[in-house]
């Protein structure tokens, strides 16, 4: 079902990229997004640096199918009150800094050897809907600079941001209007936030699906969300793979666990989440 098509989030196997690329080849995975490397941001990358990235990928027989930026992860008008997430290790910026950045990233990511960069919606507004329309003008100007660049901007579910769940996302993408700006479902994101990822929050972006990262979650009693591997948490792994393919989705997987074992690495608790996929799997 994800022959050829499953890869992973650098940093979610370790802050050194040759020994992601080398756990991954061992894997048997085909693919690599790049978000942080060796604790810089992917969007401070210099162009020596990017190509460099690229050939070691490829010597491993890999490829880097997506830059994880953190583009649009900023206020739309810092006097308002808005939640925060992380910006790993970028500083707060204003929006027009982000649609100038926006600009580089696209350079870094034709040099890196692909045409998806990962975006937000912005932090997240007390009321987001009182600002419907200035997120998707910004939005909508991002998707013309990626359009004029044949590249391809992935909105991702973020609960921090104003697209927090599938159906803000997807009321967003389909305000934009561009085959430039694509959805990012991540189910896992959605089970954090308190909602049903499958079937409810898949049915709202089914058919604007771009890319998917794959994780787990649930919601404690205190509230709060915990990220847990695949298969453990309320995602119904195997009942969205196989929606996804009934419904004619032929694009990539990223493994993004953002779990870690009490006294273990990153690395432990990508393997153990890539462990629990394969063995979920054996069950189609």
């Amino acid at each position: 079902m994800l022959s050829g098509r499953l890869g992973v989030l650098t940093d979610e196997v370790s802050d050194q990229y040759e020994e992601a690329l080398q756990w991954a080849a061992e894997q048997g995975l085909s693919h690599v997004e790049v978000r942080m490397v060796g604790g810089r941001n992917v969007a401070e990358l210099t162009d020596d640096q990017a190509v460099e990235m690229r050939r070691k990928a490829e010597a491993m027989g890999l490829y880097i199918s997506a830059v994880a930026s953190p583009l649009f992860k900023c206020a739309l008008d810092p006097a308002r009150p808005v939640a925060a997430g992380d910006t790993f290790g970028q500083k707060e910026e204003s929006v027009e800094a982000h649609h100038g950045k926006l600009a580089r990233v696209i350079q870094i990511a034709k040099l890196l050897g692909t045409h998806r960069i990962r975006i937000f919606s912005f932090w997240r507004e007390e009321n987001p809907g009182l600002y419907t329309s200035e997120i998707s003008n910004h939005l909508r100007r991002a998707a013309r600079t990626a359009a004029a660049e044949g590249i391809e901007l992935l909105l991702e579910n973020e609960p921090s941001c104003n697209g927090g769940v599938a159906e803000e996302v997807a009321a967003i993408v389909r305000s934009v209007d561009s085959s430039a700006l694509r959805a990012l479902w991540d189910p896992g994101n959605e089970a954090h936030a308190g909602r049903e990822a499958y079937p409810a929050g898949y049915e709202s972006v089914k058919e604007l699906v771009g890319h998917v990262h794959l994780k787990d979650a649930y919601v404690g009693p205190n509230g709060k969300g915990r990220c847990v591997p695949l298969g453990s948490g309320t995602v119904p792994v195997i009942a969205q793979l196989r929606a996804l393919a009934a419904d004619g989705y032929e694009g990539l997987f990223t493994i993004e666990t953002h779990f870690t074992p009490e006294g273990g690495s990153r690395m432990t608790g990508t393997r153990i989440t890539l462990e629990a996929l394969k063995a979920l799997l054996k069950e189609v």
